[in-house]
């Protein structure tokens, strides 16, 4: 992994989050820890053959058997792995940061940069993707400010610095929706009529319209959101699977709507004394159209949690996080709402 890198400075604004609506009291369900190696297997992804994927936090692509459980690394970004995809051509689409859009063959672990530099500075955050029929790449960019080493700076600025970017199959990258709040999680619906995304910060889910008569406007899915969406992926019914890192945070809150020098002090702790995310395991799906919950899991687990991706794979629903060195999986039918 990188070494790590000393703290840039941050310029802070006053900002008001949005209200919070709650969710359904989705039951806990059954779990299953599958270990990994290595720390914070951030997203997980399915291929065409059912061998599920993710990305650890010292650079390591890793292949897992959706029925033993097996690990198997088979490539090194070099960097951080954060949200993946799979292309039409069977590779591996990988968001690295610092190193931008990346395509990995399965096979040999060998990796292609399709995209590290956007509107002529360097692609920081790249956080998420998504290929269309038509082999156009979307992407996300969480902000544009700091790297995912950094990421606590992009919260407590509050700046909206995160975009959605498409990269066209003759290689021309455009910005497609800048001035988003920490832009992160991106799926296609089902009938890949839109794109919905993620904005961390702002706790909302949109659409972005790829036809008909909204097809490139943006229409909230589902607002003031109780936690803080991560990565986003689309089940085999259509519904939209949400990762929830954590619980929105009533003091952040606060200190959003307060003095910006308060939050410039708070960066300048150590790493050890600065506020921790609460750990939970959290994953709703939502309605594509009515942006409704109609599944979904919370729970605690002690090996377990800060869920920040998950798919739907052969009957479960298989998940990635932050808080530690595993994949877990859990039932499909146990997350439905009751």
């Amino acid at each position: 992994m990188p070494a790590k890198q000393p703290k840039p400075p941050i310029d802070p604004v006053r900002w008001n989050p949005p209200p919070v609506d709650p969710l359904p009291d989705f039951g806990p369900a059954e779990l299953t820890v599958v270990p990994m190696p290595g720390n914070a297997p951030e997203d997980v992804v399915v291929d065409a053959d059912g061998q599920l994927w993710s990305g650890v936090d010292d650079g390591r692509i890793v292949r897992i058997s959706p029925d033993s459980g097996e690990t198997t690394v088979v490539g090194d970004t070099g960097g951080r792995p954060l949200g993946l995809g799979v292309a039409r051509d069977g590779r591996l689409l990988v968001c690295d940061s610092p190193r931008g859009l990346l395509a990995m063959d399965t096979e040999t672990g060998t990796f292609e940069t399709l995209v590290d530099e956007v509107d002529n500075r360097q692609l920081r955050f790249c956080s998420n993707v998504t290929e269309t029929a038509d082999g156009t790449i979307y992407f996300t960019e969480s902000t544009s400010a700091f790297t995912y080493a950094h990421s606590l700076a992009a919260i407590l600025e509050a700046r909206p610095r995160g975009s959605l970017f498409r990269r066209d199959p003759d290689g021309t990258v455009l910005t497609v929706l800048p001035g988003l709040y920490f832009a992160n999680g991106l799926t296609q619906t089902a009938d890949e009529s839109a794109l919905v995304f993620a904005e961390l910060q702002a706790r909302r889910l949109s659409k972005y319209w790829l036809t008909g008569p909204n097809a490139g406007t943006v229409t909230p899915l589902v607002e003031n959101l109780p936690g803080m969406p991560d990565n986003l992926s689309t089940g085999s019914d259509g519904r939209i699977w949400c990762a929830f890192f954590t619980p929105a945070n009533p003091l952040a809150d606060k200190l959003a709507k307060g003095w910006p020098l308060v939050r410039k002090l708070i960066w300048r702790l150590p790493d050890r004394v600065q506020p921790k995310a609460e750990t939970v395991v959290w994953a709703v799906a939502f309605d594509p159209d009515t942006g409704q919950a109609v599944a979904g899991l919370r729970t605690e687990h002690p090996q377990f949690g800060q869920v920040t991706g998950m798919v739907e794979a052969d009957g479960k629903l298989w998940m990635g996080c932050l808080g530690f060195p595993a994949v877990a999986h859990v039932d499909l039918a146990a997350t439905a709402l009751r």
